[in-house]
């Protein structure tokens, strides 16, 4: 007997440019047959009427803060939450402690990884030693050891020179450099975006030109050298128009943006709501709408959360002192979801940037749902209206500005390796070990 048959849903799987309602069968961790009807007896069937039916969802950047930050979050709290929000696998980054800037951190984090995650984690390596900007780290015995990327997130590489370097060294491994574009001499220590909230909070402000100037200059070193360069939480307006303009030339650039980017302004602020201090921080409405327009059009390849787990009381203090980031696996697909609802993207495209064209940035494996392929799987009932109660996360952060917020759309049930590890009990979350 077939051990998974998930019938009546409405497969959405842009890697195939499939849209219509499907059965799909499941033997052990592959997918073995896709039709209209299947009538084969199975081990577990789900009834996925007016229900997606989708590729597993992918996040290319999350912090999962295992090792030395465990207190905040864990391989397996992180891998839980990612889960709960439907994703089945999971990129994290490499600012931990000790930096996952060697063989040995990168080796850890997959073993921890192979042993408590339940869906696929994937590691980011450092690009320099110690995320400092100083020495490139040692990429080529992280790319050995398994990373799939390379990131200083969380600071910007600020040498030009050096940042040439490395994405010469990374592309003799078909390493890509994720960019977390802020020019700190530009920006130097802030709070908040720079502008009409930041005047009237009495806050330090981040200027839009800090990011814009680094997306130009890491775009015409891209350019120049024919080495692909993808950027981190795209936020500004200037960024976007950047990436649009270079794309168009053939230049070999992707980029990603956050659900709380593309659906929170600078004023959520409101009072000093640690919750919404963020890097980039939250920009304008201008801002927003362009963002919007970028993964209406293209320009923005991807959708990731940056899901920034903190213990409360780093977020719980003066706004200057906060930490910044928030939590976001758990909330992003009703929030992308809105792009559908708003009439801005339609499901595929949307499934598309969360699914096939992360996978595509980061050559991973999974994105699509093709006979023979791992059973990664998430169904979503796009009508589910829900209320977000952060004491009820899988994950160990409770930072998020989207508590108590009524929200439409939510993953049901998340399938890793054809095996069921989450489902949503109608009440709260209930992860499946």
């Amino acid at each position: 007997m077939d051990d998974l048959l998930i019938k009546n849903g409405r497969l959405i799987d842009p890697a195939n440019s499939m849209d219509a309602k499907m059965d799909i069968l499941v033997s052990k961790d592959k997918i073995v047959t896709i039709a209209p009807k299947i009538s084969a007896k199975a081990k577990t069937t789900i009834d996925a009427n007016k229900l997606w039916v989708t590729p597993g969802l992918i996040d290319i950047h999350v912090h999962f803060r295992e090792p030395g930050y465990e207190y905040k979050e864990t391989i397996e709290s992180g891998s839980k939450s990612a889960a709960a929000g439907g994703f089945t696998s999971v990129v994290a980054m490499a600012n931990t402690n000790p930096v996952n800037d060697c063989a040995q951190v990168t080796e850890f984090i997959l073993e921890k990884a192979n042993n408590t995650a339940v869906i696929n984690v994937h590691t980011v390596g450092a690009v320099t030693k110690g995320i400092k900007g100083e020495a490139l780290a040692e990429i080529g015995e992280m790319a050995k050891a398994g990373v799939v990327a390379l990131s200083d997130d969380g600071k910007c590489l600020m040498n030009p020179g050096l940042l040439r370097d490395a994405m010469e060294y990374a592309s003799m491994f078909d390493l890509v450099i994720l960019e977390h574009a802020e020019d700190q001499s530009l920006c130097g220590k802030w709070s908040i975006n720079e502008g009409r909230t930041s005047n009237r909070l009495g806050l330090v402000g981040a200027p839009a030109a800090g990011e814009d100037s680094i997306i130009a200059r890491d775009i015409t070193l891209s350019k120049y050298l024919n080495i692909p360069i993808h950027f981190c939480h795209v936020s500004t307006a200037g960024s976007v128009d950047l990436i649009r303009q270079a794309k168009k030339q053939g230049v070999l650039v992707t980029a990603e943006a956050t659900p709380h980017h593309f659906t929170l302004t600078e004023d959520a602020v409101g009072s000093y709501d640690t919750n919404c201090k963020m890097a980039p921080p939250l920009r304008s409405k201008s801002d927003v709408t362009a963002i919007i327009g970028g993964l209406m059009d293209g320009t923005i390849d991807c959708i990731a959360t940056d899901h920034a787990p903190h213990n409360v009381v780093e977020k719980e203090v003066e706004f200057d002192c906060a930490a910044f980031g928030i939590v976001g696996l758990e909330t992003a697909v009703p929030l992308a979801m809105s792009l559908v609802n708003d009439g801005h993207m339609k499901p595929s495209d949307l499934i598309g940037s969360l699914s096939s064209k992360p996978a595509k940035t980061l050559n991973l494996s999974g994105g699509s749902l093709d006979i023979g392929s791992q059973a990664d799987i998430t169904i979503i009932d796009p009508e589910l209206e829900w209320i977000v109660e952060p004491s009820k996360f899988a994950t160990k952060g409770r930072n998020t500005p989207f508590g108590g917020k009524r929200m439409r759309g939510r993953a049901v049930v998340t399938i890793v390796k054809g095996r069921v590890v989450y489902k949503f009990n109608g009440k709260d979350i209930d992860s499946d070990e």
